[in-house]
């Protein structure tokens, strides 16, 4: 049984995680995978859109925490190549639809998808808050939420589909029957549309997305910084035992007080690297 579960359905390329007795979680084969089904799509000349789904109870539960512990570092492995999907260059569309839980990096799949189809009760969250040390800062940015809807996402609260499906995160809401059905149809409408005139738009909505300001993602880089890197692995630990987790803080107490701010980085870097 293939990790990666792969179908073509005439123009429309579906892609499937099929991991579900670890929830989809992103492990090295997975990704590794995963990047071999987006190169397949992204150079095919006869798909046109992508359906992106899982197995099971979950979409992507994101991380597999198991496994950063056993390599002993949290995040990517650098020996996973990368693909036009995580990478940002795919040209095509591509449809997320969300079978169950999307947590961490499964919500930066949702993310990335043009559009998202739902089924009712898929619970969903960014994680980034309990794992590193700044949450989740870009998302609800990027998504045009409201201040502090993006604050409660930024922070790891968890959200219902219903909840995202209010505020605009997605765009359909169907039953589990419905999921494919409903995601075929918007496949379907899209592949009606004048060729130019899809990929066109698509160039348009993508180029129209917010994103944090370069002097933001500085600060966002050096708050990365601040604080225990061994905070780090004690979350990944803690959630593997399900036990509590026994967080330092910071290295030295006082590092607390000298966060790094805008102010700051201004004046370090001047005014040329306000410009960068």
């Amino acid at each position: 049984m293939a990790i990666v579960e792969t179908e073509r359905h005439g123009a429309v390329f579906v892609i499937r995680m099929n991991r579900p007795e670890r929830l989809n979680a992103l492990g090295n084969e997975l990704r590794a995978a995963l990047a071999d089904a987006w190169i397949e799509f992204a150079e095919s000349r006869d798909l046109d859109v992508a359906i992106y789904t899982g197995t099971g109870r979950a979409f992507c539960a994101g991380e597999d925490m198991k496994e950063s512990l056993g390599r002993g570092a949290p995040g990517l492995d650098s020996r996973v190549k990368r693909d036009p999907f995580t990478s940002g260059t795919l040209d095509k569309p591509v449809i997320c639809a969300i079978n169950g839980y999307a947590m961490g990096g499964g919500f930066q799949l949702v993310e990335r998808c043009d559009l998202r189809v739902a089924v009712q009760g898929a619970v969903f969250e960014m994680s980034e808050a309990k794992r590193w040390l700044l949450g989740g800062h870009a998302h609800g940015f990027i998504a045009n939420m409201p201040h502090p809807v993006a604050t409660e996402m930024a922070f790891a609260f968890r959200f219902d589909a219903e909840r995202l499906y209010q505020l605009g995160f997605i765009n359909r809401l169907t039953s589990a029957e419905g999921l494919m059905p409903e995601a075929f149809a918007m496949a379907n409408h899209l592949l009606s549309l004048p060729p130019a005139s899809r990929e066109n738009t698509l160039a348009m909505m993508r180029a129209m997305r917010p994103a944090p300001a370069p002097e933001l993602e500085r600060l966002a880089n050096r708050l990365r910084d601040h604080g225990a890197k061994s905070d780090l692995m004690e979350s990944r630990a803690a959630f593997a035992e399900k036990r509590e987790p026994r967080f330092k803080g910071w290295n030295n107490p006082e590092d607390r007080y000298r966060r790094p701010t805008l102010e700051s980085i201004r004046e370090q870097e001047g005014p040329a690297g306000a410009d960068q």
